[in-house]
């Protein structure tokens, strides 16, 4: 079984070495071609509006969309959740439509925002 994983941006690197952890081959999608190399297809964190654009600059959108109205297991984590949600709160984006779920971006602010924590750095 080969595992694709969208490359255009993000998190790719942790999801293909995740896949060879559990015995899978993954292979990167940046192209139609390599698209259907592909049984499946994980779409990773990372800018959703970025891979979203990209994906339309190469024609990936319209094949995911294909693939995954034919069947084809298609699992997004974080940005790639937001592109396969048929409704995003908050901001028009491109998406794909193909999971009945509405999702809004940064729900708990910027990203910048989300994270505090007091630390001390010795000798600095």
């Amino acid at each position: 079984m080969k595992v694709g994983v969208l490359s255009l941006q993000g998190a790719v690197e942790e999801h293909l070495e995740m896949i060879k952890r559990c015995g899978f081959e993954g292979i990167k999608v940046k192209t139609i071609e390599d698209l259907e190399k592909a049984d499946r297809l994980i779409i990773p964190g990372g800018e959703s509006t970025v891979i979203g654009k990209l994906a339309k600059i190469y024609g990936l959108d319209r094949e995911i969309i294909k693939k995954g109205r034919e069947g084809m297991p298609i699992f997004g984590t974080c940005a790639g959740m937001i592109l396969l949600a048929n409704k995003v709160l908050g901001i028009e984006q491109i998406r794909f439509n193909l999971i009945d779920i509405v999702v809004e971006r940064n729900a708990f602010g910027r990203q910048v925002d989300s994270f505090e924590v007091d630390l001390k750095i010795e000798d600095f």
